[in-house]
């Protein structure tokens, strides 16, 4: 019976390692982008909103201060439902817009 001795050059081992490289990036990737889902809902915080509609936290407390965003504040913490931010999109989304000339 003979025993092969594997090394860190040994091309399984190098093999084996990409993957559990590969894994580890993606596990992370899936992490980093993970949001909780409570009841079926998910919850974003304000920075998530602001980088998900590219705009600035005053422009964020501005719909809040107007009623385009609904919110729900506990304590100091403002979260937003993303089905709500869905639905403002939606109720917002212009089909036919004149050209300028």
């Amino acid at each position: 019976m003979t025993m092969d001795l594997l090394t860190n050059e040994a091309e399984e081992l190098i093999e084996q390692q990409q993957m559990i490289m590969q894994l580890r990036n993606r596990v992370e990737e899936i992490l980093k982008n993970y949001r909780p889902v409570m009841n079926g809902e998910i919850y974003l915080s304000g920075e998530n909103v602001c980088r998900l509609l590219h705009i600035s936290k005053r422009t964020l407390q501005q719909y809040r201060d107007d009623n385009i965003l609904p919110f729900i504040q506990i304590g100091g913490k403002i979260i937003y439902k993303e089905s709500d931010i869905l639905t403002v999109l939606e109720q917002n989304y212009v089909t036919n817009h004149r050209q300028c000339l």
